[in-house]
């Protein structure tokens, strides 16, 4: 699968949309992928995590868990570890007592044994930040990442996330701090599609 027939899943299942966006980041962008909307359909999903499985396995070897942040990435990192024949864990927030903050920990009895051999898969990267705390995690608990594997690199390359990345898909896709908004952003109300809490 290209990047370009990537892409068009995302395209053909509405999910590669146009508008103000504010990113889980907390970012604005005029374009937003929608993975969510991917995931409701199971033969969509698979085809693009089969592939995706099929670009790990083509540059990654010996590899013992695949592990992924929870939410929005469980589908993707299921679905590819099955076809990687692999084991699947995630990872989950751990907030404070007021539900603020935290970090990315293993639970539900997940553990990785020291020096076993990971793979992270996230579904969207843009800023990194989601995937170098779950790579962060997975080195806390013993693990070695040997790369990061995604569906769709927003920033086509230009993120560092402590592990080498796998994309399926790259697409430049620009964001904007929200007092540096571009013209056509201006004025124009923002949605908040995203599943990480930013303060607006």
């Amino acid at each position: 699968m290209t990047s370009f027939d990537a892409l068009k899943e995302f395209e053909d299942a509405g999910a590669l949309m146009k508008g103000h966006f504010i990113l889980s980041s907390g970012l604005h962008s005029d374009t937003y992928l929608n993975k969510s909307i991917v995931s409701m359909y199971p033969d969509r999903a698979e085809r693009l995590c089969r592939a995706l499985a099929e670009k790990i396995a083509g540059e990654v070897k010996d590899i013992d868990y695949v592990v992924s942040p929870a939410m929005g990435a469980i589908i993707y990192g299921y679905e590819t570890a099955r076809h990687l024949k692999t084991p699947f864990m995630f990872l989950e927030r751990v907030r404070n007592k007021e539900g603020e903050g935290g970090e990315f920990q293993l639970r539900r009895g997940f553990s990785i044994p020291k020096g076993a051999r990971v793979v992270v898969v996230e579904d969207i990267v843009s800023t990194g930040l989601s995937a170098r705390e779950a790579i962060h995690a997975v080195k806390k608990a013993g693990g070695e990442v040997l790369a990061l594997g995604c569906l769709v690199d927003r920033s086509a390359g230009a993120v560092e996330v402590g592990a080498p990345i796998i994309p399926l898909a790259e697409i430049k896709v620009e964001a904007w701090e929200p007092d540096n908004l571009p013209a056509h952003l201006k004025g124009t109300p923002a949605v908040k599609p995203g599943s990480r809490g930013v303060s607006q």
